[in-house]
């Protein structure tokens, strides 16, 4: 929405209006053709203000909600307060004794304005309904689309993560299987170191027992041999 254009619409109907308020007095005061000229510009003027109205309806159907329903409420005023004047030209017009022909045809013309502005009305609200429901629809597909997209990203981060544990988990899982084997290596090798202490201790042992069996021989043929 355009700001400076709305104002621009709004400046241009207060002076409408304020030219087409004198008139049902002017008119209620004239006579003959200077009348009719009167009621002829009255709705020249009536109808260039409908169009105004018109025009800052659209203007209002980009406005933030709060702003629009503001103003929709002050255009509805204003489309009142054009009926009152039109209503007050007709009573001006049908009042001051012109022919039943031209009043008839008048009277005519005001219902059909009144009707076909009604409608107008109905139809307009409608559609700000139809489009400020659309506009709500589209808020929560977006909002929804951009639920979705969070919940796949962090879906993507889960699967991410658990890959990442997974891994960390089988190489956990190797090193425990290195590591038993490294265990079971070690166990062999001590095994292996203790038996070859037990050995190394036996024939330790008897190397000293052979040791002494010689030493006493030689202590025997040594010293008591020779007596």
């Amino acid at each position: 929405m355009s700001s400076e254009e709305f104002e621009k619409l709004h400046e241009i109907y207060r002076s409408l209006y304020d030219e087409l308020k004198l008139m049902p007095d002017r008119a209620s005061r004239c006579h003959g053709e200077e009348k009719k000229r009167l009621v002829r510009l009255f709705d020249e003027r009536f109808g260039e203000a409908e169009e105004v109205l018109q025009g800052m309806d659209k203007e209002l159907l980009g406005a933030p909600s709060t702003f629009r329903n503001a103003m929709t409420t002050k255009i509805r005023l204003y489309r009142r307060d054009l009926g009152k004047l039109q209503r007050d030209m007709k009573s001006s017009d049908l009042g001051l004794g012109f022919p039943g022909r031209l009043g008839d045809g008048r009277h005519s013309v005001y219902a059909s304005q009144n009707e076909q502005s009604t409608q107008v009305q109905s139809q307009r609200a409608l559609l700000l309904q139809g489009t400020e429901s659309l506009n709500n629809a589209t808020q929560s597909i977006e909002r929804s689309q951009r639920i979705a997209v969070e919940t796949d990203h962090i879906g993507r981060d889960i699967i991410e993560e658990l890959g990442e544990q997974r891994e960390q988990l089988d190489r956990t899982r190797d090193r425990l299987v290195h590591t038993g084997e490294n265990l079971s290596r070690s166990r062999k090798i001590l095994r292996s170191m203790s038996r070859r202490l037990v050995t190394n201790k036996l024939l330790l042992s008897v190397i000293i027992l052979m040791e002494l069996a010689i030493l006493g021989a030689v202590v025997y043929l040594k010293f008591f041999r020779s007596k």
